[in-house]
C-alpha cells in the first residue's frame, strides 16, 4: 500500500487544526496560574498524549508542557518510544524538552511562538541540526505563530500589571 499524500495545504491545515489542540492545553495551564504552553502527541491521526506546563503546581522543574505529554502518550502506548508520533507544541521546546523528544524518537517536532530566551530548535540554539546526534527529528516552526504569542504576551502582560498594581499597594506613601 502506497502512502497517502498530502499536499502542503492539507498538512498546514492539519497542523493548525493539532495546534489549536494545543492552544487549550496551553488555556488550561494559564486557568492554574502557569505558564500558558501546551502540548499534544499525535499518532496514526489521533491525539494520544496531552499536557500543559504544571511545574508550579507539581513542584517538578520537568513538568513542562511536553515532558507531561510525552509521558501521557507513553502510558497510552505503553511504550517509551514514539517513532511514528508528532509533538505539536505553542512554545518552541527548551533543552531539556529538546532532549526528551529525542529520547522519545519523536518522528516530526510542530511549535507555534519561538522561545527567544531558551528556544533550542533556533532561537538560541539548534539541537535538531546537531548532525552528531543520532536520532534527528523534523522540525516544523511557526504555525499558529501569532495565536500562541499572544497567549504567552498577554500572560506576561497581566502577571506584570498584577506586580505594578501590589507595589502600588503596597506604596502607602508613609
Amino acid at each position: 500500500m502506497a502512502p497517502a499524500f498530502r499536499s502542503a495545504d492539507e498538512e498546514a491545515e492539519r497542523d493548525a487544526l493539532y495546534m489549536e489542540a494545543a492552544l487549550r492545553q496551553a488555556r488550561l495551564a494559564q486557568t492554574a496560574g502557569e505558564v500558558p504552553v501546551g502540548a499534544v502527541v499525535v499518532c496514526g491521526g489521533e491525539i494520544v498524549g496531552r499536557g500543559y506546563n504544571r511545574p508550579i503546581s507539581a513542584n517538578d522543574p520537568t513538568a513542562h508542557a511536553e515532558i507531561v505529554a510525552l509521558r501521557d502518550a507513553a502510558q497510552r502506548l505503553g511504550n517509551y518510544r514514539l517513532p511514528d508520533c508528532t509533538l505539536y507544541v505553542t512554545l518552541e521546546p527548551c533543552a531539556m524538552c529538546s532532549g526528551a523528544i529525542f529520547h522519545a524518537r519523536i518522528a516530526r517536532l510542530v511549535y507555534g511562538a519561538c522561545d527567544p530566551k531558551t528556544g533550542a530548535a533556533g532561537s538560541i540554539i539548534d539541537l535538531y541540526a546537531e548532525r552528531r546526534l543520532n536520532f534527528h527529528t523534523e522540525v516544523v516552526g511557526g504555525v499558529c505563530m501569532e495565536a500562541c504569542g499572544r497567549l504567552l504576551s498577554q500572560f506576561f502582560a497581566a502577571r506584570r500589571s498584577a506586580k505594578a498594581v501590589a507595589g502600588k499597594e503596597g506604596d502607602s506613601g508613609d
